[in-house]
């Protein structure tokens, strides 16, 4: 009997053996998507965070899962990503969500408001102030989730081909200008446009505008705005913490495993920090190159950054009163403001103030 046993569990035992390694032959299937973005390759901070994503997918799945970044105008124009990973025209696509305000004002609140928060209470409201939920469930409305995927920090005021003093000399500026800081803008007299970022140094050295903003002097040395426009004011107001965004299709994001999909949002995870971090080094190494080539700074006067903050309370107010979505967000988004800049003021701004103050 003991036998019989014996020679059971040892025919089992081959079985399984031969069965083992049939089993071990099935890979999952390979999995290639295509991300359209809103970026000229020349960026190598923002561009290079997106093809980071791309290869950490590409690494932690060893292969199976791999994604072709594209620039601006190679597959959509830069302004269209939104749509093209709405329609499933790609599956993926790298975006700053107040280029879409248009669509729903809502969106802006992804990337960034005027006078809002900075890039580390931009994360602090996204990953635990309920800011990322809300955004996802706006871009549920285009068969789209999202996810936090690069950050330039507190920019700078663009560029300007003429000195601006006083509110008067903004009137009926040219600028180049997105999201609810054009709205602004607009209310301050500016005649706003939006453009990609490819298109801008064209326009200003031909003089189809008077001035523009983009990031900060690293991106902005790149694309040679310094050899059109000489005046280059700060702060960036409008963008004090602007967020990127990564955008996939919710008919694509579904069919991803659970594994492939913690995996995808680790990649963006880590984008959204090295990009911030990234750019705070490069903008620092830039800055003093710029002044060398002749760039003046200017900050922009008390006069307009009062005008500015009172106009933008105003957009926000007219955008709630009109928007119910948007007033949703806003006053969650301004209580957890509220929260945030009291213990900022406690430990951040006494430090800041003491040490910038005291470089020595």
């Amino acid at each position: 009997m003991k036998r019989r046993n014996l020679i059971t569990y040892t025919t089992a035992a081959a079985t399984s053996a031969v069965a083992l390694p049939a089993l071990s032959q099935t890979e999952p299937p390979q999995i290639k998507w295509r991300m359209t973005t809103s970026w000229p390759k020349s960026l190598d901070s923002v561009f290079g965070g997106v093809q980071r994503i791309c290869d950490r997918v590409a690494d932690m799945t060893d292969g199976r899962f791999t994604i072709t970044p594209y620039q601006a105008g190679e597959i959509v124009g830069g302004l269209e990503v939104l749509d093209a990973v709405q329609q499933g025209t790609v599956e993926c696509g790298h975006t700053a969500s107040s280029y879409y305000k248009g669509k729903n004002p809502t969106l802006v609140f992804a990337t960034t408001l005027p006078f809002g928060l900075t890039a580390q209470q931009q994360n602090a409201w996204l990953y635990h102030g309920g800011g990322l939920e809300a955004m996802q469930k706006v871009y549920a409305d285009f068969n789209i989730i999202n996810f936090p995927a690069g950050n330039s920090g507190v920019q700078m005021g663009g560029w300007f081909k003429q000195e601006i003093k006083t509110l008067a000399d903004l009137n009926g500026l040219r600028m180049r200008i997105p999201g609810l800081g054009g709205d602004v803008m607009n209310k301050l007299g500016v005649n706003v446009q939006v453009l990609p970022g490819g298109e801008i140094y064209l326009a200003l050295e031909r003089g189809a505008i008077d001035a523009t903003k983009w990031t900060g002097p690293y991106d902005d040395e790149k694309l040679g705005f310094y050899r059109a426009a000489k005046y280059y004011y700060y702060p960036g107001w409008w963008e004090p913490g602007a967020t990127v965004d990564v955008l996939i299709n919710l008919d694509a994001w579904n069919k991803l495993s659970t594994e492939y999909r913690e995996i995808f949002q680790t990649a963006a995870y880590e984008a959204n920090l090295n990009i911030l971090a990234q750019y705070d080094f490069l903008n620092g190494e830039a800055l003093p190159r710029l002044i060398e080539k002749g760039v003046q700074l200017r900050a922009f006067s008390s006069e307009i950054m009062q005008a500015a903050q009172k106009a933008a309370l105003e957009v926000y107010e007219e955008n709630a009163s009109k928007d119910g979505s948007f007033k949703e967000v806003y006053q969650q988004w301004q209580k957890f403001r509220e929260q945030v800049f009291n213990w900022n003021k406690v430990n951040e701004l006494s430090f800041t103030q003491f040490s910038f103050n005291n470089p020595k």
